[in-house]
Parts: C-alpha cells; sequence; structure tokens
C-alpha cells in the first residue's frame, strides 16, 4: 500500500465498498472478475476506479475506458442513459420520447452506442442510431430535424486515447444548460445499477444515415457567402483518425473546392491514433504531417479536425512556401470578421443580428461585431452557453460566433461548435483572400492594424487523478485569496470572479454583477487592458490559464507580435506557472 493510500484509509474504504458491489450477479462474468482484481489489488489501482462516481461536466460525462464507478463503460454509461429517461419522462410529461445518438472514431463508442441505444429502447424511447460514426454537430442538427426530445454523442472529444464519454444534447441541440444539467446528475445519482434495463425493443431502434447527411451537407453549402477564388485554393485536409473524414471532404467538395488533397495516413478512423501524440488540433503537433505534406505541394492552407469533429486547427501559407499555425482566438477573428464584412456587402445581413464569444476568448469579436454595429454577447466557456444565448433569444438571429478552443459556429442549424460548416467556411475566408491578391496572414494583420492587435495564449497544467484534483483546487483558492496587484508593471483595476458572478473595480471598489451564471473562473485586467483568466477545465484533469495582451501595431507587425508574446512570457513569470 502506497503513503497516499495509507494516510486517506477511508478512501480506500469506500473504494472496496463500491469494488465488491461490482463482483455482484448485477454485473456481467468479465466484468465481475476485474473488479475482484482489483479488489485483489488494492491501493491506488483500486481507489482511482472506484472512489467515487463519474459525474457531468461542462461536456457531459468524460473518463477513462474500464470497469469501475469512475469509468466509462456499460453500467456507468447505463445509468447515465436511465436517469437521463427518466428526468425526460418527468420533464415532458410524457413517455413517447424520441432521442438520436451518434457515435465517434473512438475505441468502443459504436458499442457504447448500441448499448445506449438498447437502453433507450428498453425504456421505451424511439431511437434513432446512426449506422455509422457521425460528426458531433450532425448529431446536434439530427436532434431538431427528427423532432428528437434530447440526443446523444458517444465521445471523448480531444481526449487522449483511453478516454471515451458521453454528451447529452437538449431538444433545441445545445448540450445541457441549466436546470437540465443538474436535473439530470440527481436522477442519474438517484439510480442504481441494478436499476438498468437491458432489455432492447429492437422495433424502437431505427437506423439513420444518408438522409439526415443530405440535409446537413445542405445547409452548410448554403452558408456560403462568396465563390471566388475556390477553385484555386489548394487545402490539405486532415482527419487525425477521426470522424470529420465522412464529413468535411463531401462538405467542400459540395461547396465547389476542387483542389482538396487528403493526409492519406491520417484518413481512417482509429481510435489509437497512431500518428499523432494527441489527436487536438490546438496541439500545433497534431497537424504536423499535414504540414509537412502542404510544404511539399505547395498547398494554401491545412485544414484539421478533432476525432469527434467540432474542433478545426488550421495552418496557412506565409507566402514564402512555410506553413504557420494560427490559434483559435486569431482564427475566430479572421472568421467573424469575414462572415460580417461579406454578409454586409452582400446586403444579407438579417434582421436583429448577434455574434458570441466566450470571456475567455478574444476580444477581437467584439470589437468587429462593434464596427459592424452588431451585439456581441458574452458567455462563460464552453459552447454550451453560446447555443444558450441562441435558444433565448428567438426574436434575434444568430450570424457566427466563437471561442478560444478552436470552435466556431455560423448560423444556428446547429447548437454547438461545427467543425464542418467551420472548415469550409475557413477555405472560403482563404479562397477570397487569395483572389484578392493576399494571404490570410496579410489578412490577419490588415485585422490586427484596423481594431488592435492582440495576442492571445493558454497554458493548461495537468493534475491527474484525486490528488491532482485537489491541487486544482488549491491553486484556484490560493489565487482568489492573493490575486496579483501588478502584471508587467500595470496595475490590475478589476478583479471578475464568476464563482460568485461579480466584477470589482479595485480603484473603486465597486462591484457588480456579471449576470452571468456561477462558474469556478478568476479574470484580472490591467491599467493597461490586457487580461488573465484561470479555470479548471470540467473534461480533462486540468487547470487553464487565459492569457491575451493588446496594443497599437507598430511599424513591423511580427516585431509587435514578438512583444507581446514576450510581454505573456512576464506574465506567465510573475504567477509562477
Amino acid at each position: 500500500m502506497s503513503d497516499s493510500t495509507a494516510a486517506q484509509p477511508s478512501v480506500l474504504d469506500t473504494a472496496a465498498q463500491n469494488a465488491q458491489l461490482w463482483t455482484s450477479s448485477i454485473f456481467d462474468e468479465a466484468t465481475r472478475a476485474e473488479a475482484q482484481a482489483l479488489l485483489e489489488k488494492g491501493g491506488d489501482d483500486l481507489i482511482e476506479p472506484f472512489y467515487k462516481d463519474l459525474d457531468f461536466g461542462t461536456g457531459g460525462m468524460r473518463g477513462i475506458m474500464g470497469v469501475g464507478t469512475n469509468r466509462i463503460n456499460p453500467y456507468t454509461l447505463g445509468t447515465a442513459t436511465t436517469g437521463l429517461v427518466n428526468y425526460a419522462k418527468e420533464f415532458y410529461g410524457r413517455t413517447d420520447l424520441k432521442a438520436a445518438i451518434a457515435y465517434d472514431s473512438r475505441n468502443n463508442s459504436k458499442a457504447f452506442a448500441r448499448k445506449v441505444a438498447e437502453v433507450l429502447s428498453a425504456n421505451g424511447v424511439h431511437t434513432y442510431l446512426f449506422e455509422e460514426l457521425r460528426p458531433t454537430p450532425e448529431l446536434s442538427f439530427a436532434v431538431r430535424e427528427l423532432g428528437c426530445d434530447f440526443g446523444i454523442v458517444l465521445t471523448a472529444s480531444h481526449n487522449p486515447k483511453e478516454y471515451n464519454g458521453y454528451k447529452v444534447y437538449w431538444n433545441d441541440g445545445g448540450q445541457l444548460v441549466p436546470p437540465h444539467d443538474s436535473a439530470v446528475i440527481a436522477k442519474v445519482r438517484a439510480t442504481k445499477f441494478e436499476d438498468i434495463n437491458w432489455n432492447a425493443n429492437e422495433a424502437l431502434i431505427e437506423t439513420v444515415g444518408e438522409a439526415v447527411d443530405s440535409k446537413y451537407i445542405d445547409t452548410v453549402v448554403a452558408q456560403s457567402l462568396n465563390n471566388d477564388g475556390k477553385e484555386d485554393l489548394k487545402v490539405v485536409f486532415t482527419a487525425l483518425h477521426g470522424t470529420s473524414i465522412v464529413s468535411v471532404p463531401p462538405a467542400l467538395e459540395a461547396s465547389g473546392f476542387t483542389n482538396v488533397h487528403i493526409v492519406e495516413e491520417q484518413a481512417t478512423p482509429d481510435g489509437n491514433f497512431p500518428t499523432v501524440a494527441s489527436p487536438n488540433p490546438e496541439e500545433g503537433a497534431a497537424l504536423a504531417m499535414g504540414i509537412e505534406q502542404a510544404e511539399a505541394s505547395g498547398a494554401d492552407i491545412v485544414i484539421g479536425c478533432d476525432p469527434d469533429t467540432d474542433r478545426v486547427g488550421i495552418a496557412v501559407n506565409d507566402s514564402s512556401g512555410k506553413m504557420q499555425l494560427l490559434n483559435g482566438n486569431d482564427t475566430a477573428a479572421l472568421l467573424v470578421h469575414y462572415v460580417l464584412s461579406q454578409a454586409v456587402a452582400n446586403n444579407a445581413v438579417p434582421e436583429n443580428p448577434f455574434t458570441a464569444a466566450t470571456v475567455v476568448t478574444t476580444d477581437l469579436i467584439a470589437k468587429i461585431s462593434e464596427r459592424y454595429n452588431i451585439p456581441c454577447f458574452r458567455c462563460l466557456t464552453g459552447f454550451k452557453w453560446i447555443a444558450d444565448i441562441i435558444n433565448n433569444k428567438p426574436k434575434m438571429n444568430f450570424m457566427v460566433g466563437g471561442e478560444e478552443s478552436y470552435g466556431y459556429l455560423i448560423g444556428d442549424a446547429v447548437r454547438d461548435k461545427d467543425a464542418v460548416a467551420s472548415a469550409v467556411m475557413i477555405a472560403e475566408m482563404a479562397a477570397y483572400a487569395k483572389a484578392q491578391g493576399r494571404t490570410v496572414l496579410d489578412q490577419l494583420e490588415a485585422i490586427h492594424r484596423e481594431f488592435g492587435q492582440y495576442q492571445e495564449r493558454l497554458i493548461s497544467i495537468t493534475k491527474k487523478g484525486r490528488s491532482g484534483a485537489q491541487e486544482i483546487a488549491d491553486m484556484m483558492t490560493a489565487l482568489r485569496n492573493n490575486p496579483p496587484k501588478t502584471l508587467a508593471g500595470s496595475p490590475v483595476v478589476v478583479a471578475i470572479d464568476h464563482a460568485n458572478s461579480t466584477q470589482t473595480d479595485l480603484r473603486t471598489g465597486a462591484t457588480t454583477s456579471t449576470e452571468l451564471p456561477a462558474s469556478n473562473v478568476l479574470q484580472f485586467i490591467t491599467e493597461a487592458g490586457d487580461k488573465v483568466s484561470a479555470r479548471p477545465s470540467g473534461t480533462e484533469p486540468k487547470i487553464k490559464f487565459y492569457f491575451s495582451v493588446c496594443t497599437t501595431t507598430g511599424e513591423s507587425h511580427a516585431a509587435t507580435k514578438a512583444e507581446l508574446e514576450q510581454k505573456i512570457d512576464t506574465f506567465i513569470e510573475e504567477l509562477s506557472l
């Protein structure tokens, strides 16, 4: 037994008690055997899978696959599904419910999706199950298209290969938000493993596929704002072994892009993600193979998506033949500027338009929106909050929005970040720039010179396991109790604590409401207009620090960028990160 285990025998006792149940007849023979083996091992091997129940976070339920209450497996998925159905029947006041299920390329996703469909059907829910893997945004689309009461995607998004997960969508096509999220959690917690009904009603499981695909792609194509340069743009696309291979190339082709080249080594869906350390386009290394192919072939842009196709990362030609990665904030600014400027030029701005961005996303989105007299609404981190804004403003029309974590949305046919539609619109933006004799980087510089040059950076600190969760909590407590007084020589003048929805002007002491739901996020704004944000991830064992600095672009855009990067380095050093 390890020292940590010896120091906390109560945790071990809880884990052992939970594991003992898994050796009972409620569970299948293989599960019982594995639970017994973990009981015999003891220590952390037993604690980590069994010390707690896996819970819903900002993106639903996500965790390591395996036996245990703190793992993703048919039984934890079964209780989640049973609890969800029980809540839905209670909320809607009827039993004739409809649901849609999609899944990505991760190991076990297809089998998990089938198990979830069986539990739904056993509970009398008419279930539309996609025939093969499909992007998460298509599930969001399908929920509304098929008139479903809720939807489920089996995915762990961009997490490492040992993870899987379970995202729940409500009837508006958006992920669960209050009051539904806490209410579902309560029902799930009240559900015992013996409550799961595994007796599938096959008559209630309906396979769907091409008909929904066609309508979804048609919606993506219809969003086009300009056809200039599409045939001339050379695109390299990588699916990173994920689901995007089934939708992004067809969407690009249907939208008029004829010069698209697939990174074949990463085209086959594979939950082991054999060619990348992480299938996350937020990490530059994920696009390395695409960049190599693009530089060898003289391509204009590299586009890559995460396994469930809600995030998209890009690299663009710097006109010297080298590809330069863009961060999520840069891409968001380019995308928002393109959509709004083209809509204005085409007299295609809808009545009562708006954009949206999260509180940790670049302020450029708001500045660009203001330039076109379009309000920009801010929300908490997580795309479900953008969907919530759309749902709560039925008399207004959402145009475009995004978040720094490589998630963007155009229009409201989908109510989650949509890498299929975003990939197509990003390609269209790049094609238009090329047709005008500019590179994407030229366009970004022009935006910076007009609206201010912003530089952002994200630092994620991983703290795994039970002890890691406590370390993250301690870091937030320390920052809350001892906030920075200055950053890079500039006084901190505003402190925002989203945990109690307050914004405090440190110069006057005046406190106002953020008018946002409570969330464990801290933000500090300096007199110079720079911003540092801190939040624990809701889906990964990480604490994230977001840095945003800005200035007026000098004679050299590159030199100004270097100055801003140095400023962020100073922030990181001062915060001892």
